[in-house]
């Protein structure tokens, strides 16, 4: 069990619903009637923040979750100071806290952008794209990917110009990588040092990489995700704030992540 935000959500929802539930109890033992203006201030706050906090926790647990993006490994998708929504159900649905699966909806497809709990570290959260499935063959060489015996496109664009504080990937090659029909951008930074493999995805396992290729830390070092480590699914940005270089970037507000 990790002890992170929806653990003490929920601790909260428990608190705060026993002392207002307790309250009624006794009320009705007593055969007396709830009167707002005799109410404990205890027992008025825990009545306020319950529902509040119970929905809160549903919502995040079922829903929908928010994360910011602390660092450069997505770029050029994602930037630093980049706020997500992630979809908490496409994966299935899982209890909250513990995180279990309890009903099947879909699994991870290629070339989705993907939150899991770092396998190492399940505390942290980290986020990357999807690129081997279980049971895939997948191949790293000369800074190109080849999945099963099939090798993947990437198509030169530009040169990368960074922003905020990813200014430093200035000058990296700007590629629109095809992975088996998932279009996106990705950056290579020629003379940089890679790790090159020939990999087997194992069952109920995935392997990820970051589309900033020479500066992710992702399967290539500690290998696949295991499938209970899955969190969501990444789909929109809502707001987009590097607060100690670039600001507000509006023009990404509203961004549909793909």
């Amino acid at each position: 069990m990790d002890f992170d935000f929806s653990f003490f959500l929920f601790i909260a929802s428990v608190v705060t619903g026993v002392i207002w539930g307790g309250y009624l109890l006794v009320l009705k033992s007593k055969g007396l009637v709830f009167d707002e203006k005799d109410e404990p201030v205890l027992v008025e706050y825990a009545r306020s923040f319950f529902p509040i906090v119970l929905i809160v926790l549903l919502l995040r647990s079922f829903l929908a979750e928010p994360f910011r993006i602390p660092s450069g490994s997505m770029m050029p998708t994602l930037l630093v100071g980049d706020f997500i929504l992630v979809n908490k159900f496409t994966y299935g649905i899982r209890l909250p806290v513990i995180n279990k699966k309890i009903i099947e909806v879909n699994e991870p497809q290629r070339g989705d952008i993907f939150v899991f709990r770092y396998p190492k570290d399940p505390s942290v959260d980290y986020i990357k794209r999807v690129i081997g499935l279980p049971g895939d063959r997948v191949s790293y060489h000369d800074k190109k990917l080849t999945i099963n015996g099939a090798p993947i496109s990437q198509v030169f664009s530009e040169t990368y110009q960074g922003v905020g504080q990813g200014q430093d990937m200035t000058g990296a090659n700007l590629l629109e990588e095809n992975l088996t029909g998932v279009e996106h951008n990705i950056l290579i930074r020629n003379g940089s040092p890679t790790v090159e493999f020939d990999y087997i995805v194992p069952p109920g396992n995935y392997f990820a990489m970051g589309d900033n290729r020479d500066n992710s830390n992702d399967s290539r070092y500690w290998g696949p995700v295991p499938e209970e480590n899955l969190v969501g699914k990444a789909f929109f940005i809502w707001m987009s704030w590097d607060w100690q270089h670039k600001g507000v970037g509006f023009d990404r507000i509203g961004t549909v992540l793909k």
